[in-house]
Parts: C-alpha cells; sequence; structure tokens
C-alpha cells in the first residue's frame, strides 16, 4: 500500500475535484439557479485554476521536491474548500445585493469559493509526477499512469456525485467529506514531515468541521432543507403577505416555486388562479396536463374543484413529489398521474390527448428549461390538444422594456403554431414595465373567443388581458437557436 501512495493520492484529489464542482452547481443554485451562464462559470473558473495549479504545480516540485511540501498542497486544498463551505451563505448573498449582471455574479462566486481549492488540486498531479520519476527512469510511461489515475478518479468521482452523494446526502456535508478525505490524504503522505504547526492547523480544521456538521443537524428552525438529484430545495413555514395565515413555501434552488396553505387546498400564488381561464376559453374540458408539479398546489386544487376530471402531472423531479407527500399533503388519487420525466420528453413520445395542457415550468428566469420555450415544443402541444383545446403557459417577464424580450419571443413563437395567442398579466396590467407574472394563453381553435363572462371570478381575471404591442425584433424560438438565458438575464 505504501509504494502506491502517489497513485493513491492523485486518484482521490481527481475524484474530489470533480466532486467538488458538481457540488458547486448546487452551493450557487439557491441563490443564482442552475442556467448556462452558472455552469460556466463554474467549469471555466475550474478549468482555469487547473492550468495555473499544473503550471505552479511543476514548478514549485523542480525546487522542493519532497512529500512534505505535497502534503501541505493538499491540505491547503481542503482548507479552502472548508472555507468555501462556511463562507458560502454569506459570499453568495453578497453577490446577489452588490451585483445585477448574472455574469459578474457568477464569475465572481465561482472564483471567490472554488478557484482557490482548485488550483491547489491541479497542483498535485505534476507533483507527483516528479516525486516519481525520482525513482523511476520511464518518464514517459510515469506520466502517462499518473495522469490515466487522476482521470479516472474524476470519472468515478463524477459518477459518485451525481449517483450516490447528491441524492443521499447534504451539500455541506459532502464537502466537509471530501476535505476531510483530503486531510487524510495529507497526513498518509507526509505526516512523519510536518511541523507542529501543521498538525495543529490540521486539528483546528477537524474541529470547525465537526462544530459545522453538529450545529447543521442539530438546528431546530422550522426549515426543511434537502438535495434531490436535480435541486436544492428548502420549504419554509412563514405568514400569507394578504391575510397573515400560516403557510408553507417550497424554494427550488433560486426560487419560491410553489407555495401551500396547511390545512387547506386553495391557491396562494396569484398566477396560479389564471388557469381558471380554462373553464372560460374551454368549457367542460376533463383531461388536463401539467407540466411542472414542485409543491403540488395546483393539482391539489385542480381535483377538490373539478370532481370529474382528470389531471397528468410531468415533474422531472421524483424529489419533490416525495416532497409535496411529506410537507404539501399530496395523496394518491385514482384522477391523477404523475410522471416523473423531462417535460419535453414526455411532449415528444406521449400519445395521449388533452383539452387543457398548462405550463409551470418557468418558475424562475435564472434556469427556464429552453426545450420547453422552441416552436418544436409548442408544436407537440399543439398536437396533443383535442380540438378547441388550449395552452396556459406562466411566463414571468414585464411587458416592455429589456424584461420583456423572453415574453416577446415566446408570443411570436406561439403565435407560429397557434391560430390565436392572447395574453394576462396577472398582477398589474396598467403597468408595462413590472416585472410580474404574466399567463399566456394558446388557443386551437381559429374562432375569435369572447372575452367576457358573467362568472364574476373569470370576469376578474379576463379583465387582466393586454394588447401587447409585439417588438420587431422579436425572433421564433427554435431547437437550434434559442438564446432564453441571454432574454431573462436582463430582467434580472
Amino acid at each position: 500500500m505504501k509504494r502506491y501512495l502517489l497513485e493513491i493520492a492523485v486518484f482521490l484529489c481527481g475524484a474530489i475535484l470533480m466532486i467538488f464542482e458538481i457540488v458547486g452547481s448546487r452551493v450557487i443554485a439557491p441563490y443564482f439557479g442552475t442556467s448556462i451562464y452558472v455552469w460556466t462559470s463554474l467549469i471555466g473558473v475550474i478549468l482555469g485554476s487547473l492550468s495555473a495549479g499544473y503550471w505552479l504545480g511543476g514548478r514549485l516540485a523542480d525546487k522542493d521536491p519532497g512529500f512534505k511540501a505535497l502534503s501541505r498542497i493538499i491540505l491547503a486544498a481542503a482548507i479552502f474548500i472548508i472555507l468555501a463551505t462556511m463562507l458560502k451563505g454569506p459570499v453568495l448573498a453578497y453577490l446577489s445585493e452588490a451585483f445585477t449582471d448574472m455574469i459578474m455574479r457568477t464569475l465572481l462566486a465561482a472564483i471567490i469559493l472554488f478557484a482557490p481549492a482548485s488550483l491547489f488540486l491541479g497542483m498535485v498531479s505534476p507533483y507527483a509526477v516528479r516525486l516519481k520519476l525520482k525513482t523511476i527512469s520511464s518518464s514517459g510511461k510515469t506520466v502517462g499512469n499518473l495522469y490515466a489515475i487522476s482521470t479516472v478518479g474524476s470519472i468515478l468521482g463524477t459518477f459518485l456525485a451525481g449517483f450516490v452523494l447528491i441524492p443521499f446526502i447534504g451539500t455541506t456535508i459532502i464537502l466537509y467529506i471530501i476535505a476531510g478525505t483530503l486531510v487524510a490524504v495529507a497526513l498518509s503522505l507526509g505526516f512523519k514531515y510536518l511541523s507542529k504547526g501543521d498538525l495543529a492547523m490540521v486539528i483546528l480544521v477537524l474541529m470547525v468541521s465537526g462544530y459545522d456538521i453538529y450545529t447543521l443537524n442539530s438546528s431546530e428552525k422550522q426549515i426543511i432543507e434537502a438535495d434531490t438529484r436535480y435541486n436544492h430545495v428548502q420549504i419554509f413555514e412563514m405568514e400569507y403577505w394578504i391575510s397573515g395565515a400560516p403557510i408553507k413555501v417550497m424554494k427550488v434552488n433560486d426560487e419560491y416555486s410553489s407555495a401551500m396553505f396547511p390545512d387547506n387546498d386553495s391557491l396562494v400564488y396569484e398566477y396560479a388562479w389564471f388557469y381558471q381561464l380554462a373553464e372560460h376559453f374551454k368549457p367542460g374540458f376533463d383531461k388536463t396536463l401539467l407540466i411542472g408539479g414542485a409543491a403540488y398546489s395546483y393539482p391539489k386544487y385542480y381535483l377538490g374543484k373539478y370532481p370529474a376530471a382528470y389531471i397528468d402531472v410531468v415533474e422531472i423531479d421524483p424529489g419533490l413529489t416525495e416532497l409535496a407527500r411529506e410537507q404539501s399533503r399530496l395523496q394518491d388519487n385514482p384522477r391523477l398521474r404523475i410522471f416523473h420525466e423531462d417535460g419535453r420528453t414526455f411532449l415528444n413520445n406521449s400519445p395521449e390527448k388533452y383539452d387543457v395542457i398548462l405550463g409551470d415550468a418557468f418558475k424562475s428566469l435564472m434556469s427556464i428549461p429552453f426545450q420547453l420555450t422552441t416552436r418544436e415544443a409548442v408544436r407537440r402541444k399543439y398536437d396533443m390538444l383535442e380540438q378547441d383545446g388550449i395552452v396556459i403557459v406562466n411566463i414571468i417577464a414585464s411587458m416592455e422594456g429589456p424584461a420583456s424580450e423572453f415574453l416577446h419571443a415566446e408570443y411570436v413563437t406561439y403565435r407560429e403554431v397557434f391560430p390565436q395567442v392572447c395574453i394576462f398579466a396577472c398582477h398589474d396590467p396598467e403597468d408595462p414595465g413590472l416585472l410580474q407574472s404574466i399567463s399566456l394563453i394558446a388557443l386551437k381553435s381559429a374562432e375569435t373567443p369572447s372575452f367576457s363572462s358573467t362568472d364574476p371570478l373569470l370576469s376578474s381575471l379576463l379583465d387582466h388581458r393586454i394588447d401587447l404591442e409585439i417588438s420587431p425584433d422579436a425572433m421564433i424560438l427554435t431547437d437550434d437557436y434559442a438564446p432564453v438565458e441571454y432574454f431573462t438575464r436582463k430582467a434580472i
């Protein structure tokens, strides 16, 4: 075993680097979402840090090729991972307040939290190569073997993070586990070379990590926090901002996605009330598809209000469904079917026909699934509708200004497929610059509908209709080109 300590160290450092990178997306998600900007910043910064680490590690290895220096490098990586874990909340909160540009936010977050540890992890392989070359003459074989071992470790770390650690262990504990593993590697390589100061630092690091994990697990705050396979989820208990009644709010990554009353199925968010316009535009509907379940607030309301109707819910994250069963009183119902898959793959493959299709997957401006926004996706919705069926999609945007570009693009995309599309401002139809929930309703029928109703609720909702003045620059979104993040970045 001692003979292969360097190989084991290189393997573990390669695995830990990838775990650190993948978990990094979960660290940033509660503040900045999981958009392409987050992943671009993470990957770019970590690759840049690795390159700098390779360069610096090679030069330091030539100057001081010893196990003591390598142990200190690995120990430094562990310390910076622990610092990132402890400071992630304050740093991300500060960046979200101090900067409005999403690229600047995500780049700075990646640099501050992930660059230092990645730099030191990048120094490990060239240092290990230099130490091996002291005793082995075949340099090409040595370099190839060590970098292959590091890459295999990275592959294992990728699978371990995505398939095991994130689904079953919280983000904070994962970070402390990999930091502790690095401490163990550092001690195994150079315990006899480390000074008393180095060992004191190790003890301090372990004590701080243990205390932070203890306080994390012993917290009595009325907050549920969990990592599913797809999301970082928090559930808060708070007061309803209108009546003061107690409610539970589910925050998925960066956005408050669902809210529910603990003792009834009434709707909390105003945009969900506009789904009831299906009664006006498609009277007598009995089969509905909802893309995006989250806490299942609307499906529960739907099943109670329409006792003869059926609803299928497509929710990519089974973890959200389980949390809804535990916290949101979601129960099995013969009129409710749940499909755990991506909304687009369901649209592509399902043979079902529906009277109404509801879209509730665009809750966050920071991580909109572009594959649901395109002309091809809209065409599949059109094909899945029964005659005179309708689509209602919730979009967060303004009617005018920089924050309106995604809405305008979606409007012309739907108008390319559907004969009629209308827009309803859920909060204030008189304020064109207000960022708010907007209901886009697409009608399969070419017959002009009425926009008045004798039903008081439907009449009040219909009064929120707006005549959208479409920008001449509005583009039709396609699978080949849908710059959704570019549009929504301007609204943040």
